[in-house]
């Protein structure tokens, strides 16, 4: 990504009951005031730097199991 973009990060989680769906930085906390998650689970983060590369993590858990997916930003 360029530094000072913004980056959407998706995670498609579905089932029934449907899934609580969290995302966490590996290393780190996200960037606070400069992301969201909107209702399809897309991470969204603002105004990138160089600070946010990493491991992003989207957790998905419902009472049948807990399901993670890894993607890496490079800034």
């Amino acid at each position: 990504a360029v530094a000072g973009s913004t980056v959407e990060l998706g995670c498609s989680a579905r089932g029934d009951p449907a899934p609580q769906v969290q995302w966490h930085k590996e290393r780190g906390d996200l960037p606070w005031g400069r992301h969201e998650v909107d209702r399809e689970h897309t991470l969204r983060l603002y105004a990138v730097t160089s600070a946010d590369a990493g491991a992003y993590v989207c957790t998905a858990q419902s009472q049948l199991g807990t399901a993670a997916a890894t993607t890496f930003l490079r800034v």
